[in-house]
């Protein structure tokens, strides 16, 4: 049985190399790509990639078959990445104090530089930011400040309709905002929810009783409290192509700007229920819009074809919409833009 054991692995770890293999000889290099570089504090891995690769979120089949790199997440500044060919196939290499092999490094891993700037949307990776109608119809909503206040601040009590149960005790107050609607559909895929602050619940009842622990704007009568998340927010992402062709439209962005570009927050009108996952990397399309021929003078439309205008990075999923950060950009975004899987 060890045999045939051992047989299976030695069969399916010669199929992932070959794969592996395969998959870089289809990698195509920045035509512009330097031989080596050396990191520096504030790169990313998708940063780097970029020099390299004409798509950065290829970047682990190269690396994958360099065994000095077993794990790309642990580069650090000071090291040095170094443009090598295997049997005509492009590999990256790590180089530090000039030599290629391995070392145990005594660098904390949190020093270690990150796939993407994980400062650019870390407000967003726990947050309730988006909030289904049903999720909104059942939670609990502020029904009355103590203490004569008539908004709350941290450190103000306040009674909250219908909370029973004794957990969670922390919640996060929200205050519903405009709806995320579909362009094309008109359908409503969820409401933005705008952060005011943490509460900490006293007691269970109808009404209930919580303190304000801490927040962002005064509250008000009618903010609504969703559970708090409990499990730690992905920040470890790994950029990757959907597995199946995916099209959708940015439809917000947060954060309040008006240009689009690289390393803001869009907001998509897909989500989890079309298989959106923290990683996934899509196109982002201008065009497509239909205009009037008007030199044959007869209303005849032509549509425009669609044109790349960069790429973004789902980092966060809801049910029927996603966050995602601008990784590039070749000219300035917007609204209703198209995404797509890369080579669709």
């Amino acid at each position: 049985m060890s045999y045939l054991n051992n047989k299976l692995i030695g069969v399916i770890s010669g199929l992932l190399l070959s794969f592996s293999a395969l998959a870089a000889e289809h990698v195509a290099l920045n035509p512009s790509h330097p031989e080596r570089y050396t990191v520096v504090k504030g790169d990313t891995l998708w940063d780097i990639s970029s020099m390299f690769l004409r798509d950065p979120w290829l970047w682990p089949e190269v690396w994958y078959v360099n065994p000095q790199i077993a794990n790309p997440h642990l580069i650090y500044p000071g090291d040095e990445i170094v443009l090598t060919y295997r049997d005509g196939r492009p590999v990256l290499q790590l180089s530090r104090k000039n030599s290629l092999s391995p070392r145990v490094r005594a660098t904390p891993l949190d020093q270690a530089i990150p796939t993407i700037p994980i400062d650019a949307i870390a407000p967003f990776l726990t947050r309730p930011y988006v909030v289904d109608e049903n999720e909104l119809e059942k939670a609990p909503y502020i029904v009355h400040f103590l203490d004569d206040h008539i908004v709350g601040g941290a450190g103000i009590s306040y009674y909250a309709r219908s909370i029973m149960e004794e957990r969670p005790i922390q919640y996060a107050v929200v205050r519903p905002e405009k709806p995320y609607k579909d362009p094309d559909t008109g359908e409503v895929l969820g409401y933005e929810a705008l952060y005011v602050g943490t509460s900490e619940l006293k007691r269970t009842g109808d009404p209930a009783k919580l303190l304000l622990t801490s927040s962002d704007m005064e509250a008000i009568i009618g903010d609504r409290l969703i559970k708090e998340q409990e499990d730690e927010p992905l920040i470890d992402f790994q950029p990757r192509v959907p597995e199946s062709p995916i099209e959708g439209r940015i439809i917000s962005v947060l954060n309040g700007v008006t240009q689009i570009g690289q390393y803001n927050v869009v907001v998509l009108n897909k989500g989890a229920n079309v298989g959106l996952e923290a990683g996934h990397v899509l196109r982002i399309l201008q065009g497509g819009e239909a205009i009037r021929d008007i030199v044959k003078g007869r209303g005849e439309k032509v549509t425009l074809p669609l044109e790349e205008a960069g790429h973004l990075m789902v980092f966060r999923t809801f049910e029927k919409v996603s966050f995602a950060l601008v990784m590039d950009a070749t000219k300035p975004l917007h609204v209703l833009d198209w995404v797509r899987t890369p080579g669709s």
